[in-house]
């Protein structure tokens, strides 16, 4: 599986990216390479990417609280493509919020188990890769597989990302 990584960091930038796409998908011809996905895209350089072979993920800047991406991942998930939001947690600025620690003490949770929990919940192609240092951390990330999240606490973390997108972070 080979990622190619587009322009840009937090918002993917215009621009073809036909001809690098183009040399990976001849790798994959001489089987060389087996998988293709793309990283910090656009929709239109997804559905460029797809005229030239096919792209089996699409890894975005994606979280509870930077949604850019939502219209994107129900498009993949439609044409079966899988999305991976890198920074699932925030990045190297993790996420801070005071809804998502709320919701999290009424769960019995963490805040972060409770992101993981909100991104996989939030669509059935949503891939998650959480970076850990540590064994506890692993186990803790695990746990967010199996933690339930009524449909008020899913409504009130919608609210995040719909406040960072909007004037001003008060969540």
């Amino acid at each position: 599986m080979v990622n190619l990584r587009a322009w840009g960091f937090e918002r993917p930038q215009e621009g073809s990216i036909g001809v690098q796409f183009e040399t990976l998908a001849e790798l994959q011809r001489q089987g060389l390479i087996r998988h293709l996905g793309v990283s910090h895209v656009t929709v239109a350089q997804v559905e460029e990417a797809v005229t030239i072979a096919p792209v089996v993920c699409v890894q975005n800047f994606y979280n509870v609280a930077v949604r850019g991406d939502d219209e994107l991942i129900d498009a993949l998930a439609a044409k079966g493509i899988a999305f991976v939001p890198y920074f699932p947690l925030g990045g190297f600025t993790p996420l801070q919020s005071g809804t998502l620690n709320e919701v999290a003490a009424r769960l019995g949770a963490t805040p972060m188990q409770v992101a993981l929990a909100w991104l996989l919940r939030r669509a059935e192609n949503v891939l998650l890769i959480p970076g850990t240092s540590s064994v506890g951390h692993l186990r803790e990330n695990l746990a967010a597989a199996e933690l339930e999240i009524p449909e008020e606490e899913m409504g009130e973390l919608e609210g995040i990302g719909a406040v960072k997108q909007g004037a001003g972070d008060r969540a």
